[in-house]
């Protein structure tokens, strides 16, 4: 004879036994089905954990579905600016010149003053390639951390991250420089740092894999190209996985994540006057 070993019954949702899942709440580990997981700047949570955030908003699975269709408007208004600036210096090479001059992120005049610059350079970009790749990589990661921490927040996380990564760009070089990818960075810090709490969960680690893997070519990709900025890649990366860990540890509501996602931006705004 043969003992034969049992194999273990597949999880089903606390809410729906009928559902089998391999999703689990961050907060309490019951397991949850797409319908009942709610994503919060903290991980997936159940309806019972989600609902003890007093103000915070609860969106289910079924709702943010519902929702994907349209932009939030932080997203929407960053997306159209910068769209707007790259077209109209396509339309005159004497126009885009003129804003280039003002605009751009030039390290000596940031050290004269002009401190605006390490914030309007976000909305410049180089070539067709160079807005693709950043309004792209707006387009798939802003909409869910908006959604998720709030519009207020979240203009508040990119406005940091911008200003860190523009600080530290302006730290290490002379020249002048454009683009949101010290921003957009951020926002994969706030994604790395999601998923990174959600790390014991299936899909916890399938997130992480992936940011993990866009993040390495990325960071990688100044080896080949030397004109890419990467140390506003880095620094708008620590700027957004900071902030996310704040929301998630200290920051429950839609008002302390503001004030955290501020508090950092006004940090690296000082740090880029006294640089």
């Amino acid at each position: 004879m043969v003992a034969m070993e049992q194999t273990p019954a597949a999880p089903t949702c606390y809410r729906h036994p009928d559902r089998t899942t391999y999703l689990s709440c961050s907060d309490c580990g019951k397991p949850i089905c797409a319908d009942c997981s709610i994503d919060s700047p903290v991980g997936q949570k159940c309806p019972d954990c989600a609902k003890q955030r007093g103000k915070a908003t609860v969106i289910t699975g079924r709702q943010l579905r519902a929702r994907s269709t349209s932009l939030p408007p932080v997203t929407m208004f960053l997306m159209a600016s910068s769209v707007v600036v790259y077209i109209l210096g396509a339309l005159s090479p004497e126009l885009n010149n003129t804003i280039f001059r003002n605009f751009a992120l030039w390290p000596n005049d940031v050290q004269s003053g002009s401190w605006w610059l390490l914030v309007t350079t976000a909305f410049l970009h180089s070539g067709l390639f160079h807005i693709l790749f950043n309004m792209w990589a707006l387009y798939i990661l802003g909409p869910g951390i908006e959604r998720q921490a709030g519009s207020i927040p979240f203009a508040g996380l990119y406005l940091a991250s911008a200003l860190l990564g523009s600080v530290a760009y302006v730290a290490f070089n002379s020249g002048p420089a454009v683009g949101a990818s010290g921003a957009v960075f951020g926002l994969f810090g706030a994604w790395l740092a999601s998923a990174w709490r959600a790390r014991t969960t299936a899909a916890g680690r399938a997130q992480l894999q992936s940011i993990g893997l866009i993040l390495g070519i990325n960071l990688l990709l100044p080896l080949a190209e030397p004109r890419i900025a990467w140390e506003a890649h880095v620094g708008g990366l620590i700027a957004g996985f900071l902030i996310a860990f704040a929301w998630q540890h200290f920051a429950r509501d839609e008002r302390k994540r503001s004030g955290v996602a501020f508090a950092v931006a006004a940090l690296a705004l000082v740090l880029g006057i006294l640089i």
